[in-house]
């Protein structure tokens, strides 16, 4: 008997900032997974602000995504039925065909996942790909040190609250951006030392001095625009920048300038350096291996903002934008 499965598809590429009629809700069947298949009902699904630049038809590292067909993302799900050794019913599994309630697919583009005694939506989040995010930028690209001075932008979010807590059990100072009392409020409960409400700083740069007067070591940036030309400016010689992500831009319908303090790269011999967390895979079993250790003992704690249904996926989207959600912005499909 077939399966009905319902998807989000993309409609039309937005223009700015994305609206709901840049999506469609719609219904397919699916047969009996063939040889070599299984069919996967998923359980939760991500979204993350990197989806946005995939829905501009341009070259990048990841291609974009087509209009009419259903949009990709993180999903961990249950396998139904398998033509597939090694891969049983009940089988949790962790994939990138996100934003549909279940699908037919080879054994090979989905990954078993062994829960290590947490919960699955964890692997979507603190445990998955933007804990991991956060553990190489820091690690990895930022090269940290302990007793450093770290500075974090958007770090209520799924990235930036990892990056906090990391930073802090390599007992650093940390400082950590966010917008709202709410989100302050949880940058405190989870270790950050110093917190800025960036909508409430005419000037970002001196909300920054004060917050950190000796300087930064690390910036981990999320945001870009504002919050990199501060960092620049705070950073000590030899200081370093890991950008993740510059979500303040990703909805401008034309560049905007860059920092106008670039040239402090030069003087102060600064290493700013972008980085794709998907270069550094072969190190997914040490990370999770070393978070499942930290989240189990508590020394990472984690939050999700969720919300429920299929057709909740676009305005759970739409939500990063907005700043609405603290730590990881997640939907429950079942």
């Amino acid at each position: 008997m077939p399966v009905r499965s319902r998807e989000i598809r993309l409609k039309s590429r937005p223009k700015g900032t994305p609206t709901p009629e840049n999506f469609e809700l719609a219904e397919t069947e699916l047969g009996e997974p063939g040889a070599g298949e299984v069919q996967v009902r998923n359980l939760w699904m991500s979204v993350d602000p990197y989806m946005r630049g995939r829905m501009i038809d341009r070259p990048s590292y990841v291609p974009p995504f087509q209009l009419g067909e259903p949009l990709q993302g993180g999903a961990v799900g249950v396998v139904e039925k398998s033509n597939a050794e090694n891969f049983a019913p009940g089988d949790l599994v962790q994939s990138m065909l996100g934003w549909r309630e279940a699908f037919n697919l080879p054994a090979k583009g989905v990954q078993k996942l062994d829960p290590h005694g947490l919960p699955p939506e964890l692997f979507l989040g603190v445990a998955g790909m933007p804990g991991m995010t956060a553990w190489v930028g820091l690690l990895k690209v930022g090269k940290l040190m302990e007793g450093e001075t770290v500075f974090v932008s958007a770090g209520a979010g799924a990235v930036g609250s990892v990056v906090v807590q990391i930073a802090k059990l390599w007992g650093c100072t940390v400082v950590a951006s966010a917008g709202g009392a709410d989100k302050l409020a949880y940058l405190r409960e989870i270790g950050a030392d110093q917190v800025i409400d960036y909508r409430a700083e005419a000037d970002l740069a001196a909300a920054l001095a004060r917050a950190a007067p000796k300087g930064v070591d690390l910036y981990f940036d999320n945001v870009g625009g504002d919050h990199l030309q501060a960092a620049l400016g705070a950073l000590r010689p030899f200081g370093r920048a890991a950008i993740c992500g510059m979500i303040s831009q990703y909805n401008d319908a034309a560049p905007v300038p860059g920092p106008t303090n670039l040239a402090l790269v030069i003087g102060k011999r600064l290493r700013v350096e972008g980085f794709i967390v998907s270069d550094h895979v072969g190190d997914t079993p040490a990370f999770v291996q070393q978070m499942a250790g930290w989240i189990s003992s508590g020394e990472v704690k984690w939050r999700a903002t969720v919300d429920h249904g299929i057709e909740a996926a676009p305005n759970a989207f739409m939500k990063l934008f907005s700043g609405e959600n603290i730590g990881k912005m997640l939907v429950k499909l079942s």
